[in-house]
């Protein structure tokens, strides 16, 4: 089973201030909240996964890297390991007052539980994504 997720976000900033955040892979790691620990080495980085799932009992390294950038619009990445497989997107698209970032998610899990701990948690942790891109780009209320 692939679990898919597809989330869009309208912000009130330019779209460069979008892609600052999103095209930073240390960024992308700290918002997600299963992400215990990182390592990041120019545009990979190895995250350290820790799942609430039975049978798995330490953290899970997913070696990520940046396979398609188009500066300012576009990144795509791909997560690879023994436990599962991921491929996120992200594209920005100037609107009259900011931006809007389409957010793809593809999660294939090789070990039992990780598809269902994705499909019940992928939205979840796309709002954390999102919680975080506020925080660092939108100016206080």
């Amino acid at each position: 089973m692939t679990v898919r997720v597809e989330r869009t976000f309208d912000l009130a900033v330019p779209p460069e201030k979008v892609w600052d955040f999103i095209s930073d892979p240390a960024r992308r790691a700290d918002a997600i909240s299963v992400v215990a620990d990182y390592d990041v080495e120019g545009d990979r980085a190895t995250w350290h996964i820790e799942l609430p799932i039975p049978l798995v009992n330490q953290t899970i390294p997913v070696e990520t890297e940046d396979v398609t950038r188009e500066d300012s619009r576009y990144v795509k990445f791909v997560g690879r390991s023994s436990a599962m497989h991921v491929v996120g997107e992200h594209e920005i698209e100037p609107t009259d007052d900011g931006c809007r970032l389409v957010n793809r998610f593809v999660v294939d899990g090789r070990l039992p539980g990780i598809e269902r701990y994705f499909k019940r948690h992928l939205n979840d942790e796309l709002s954390n994504l999102e919680a975080a891109l506020r925080r660092e780009v939108e100016p206080p209320s």
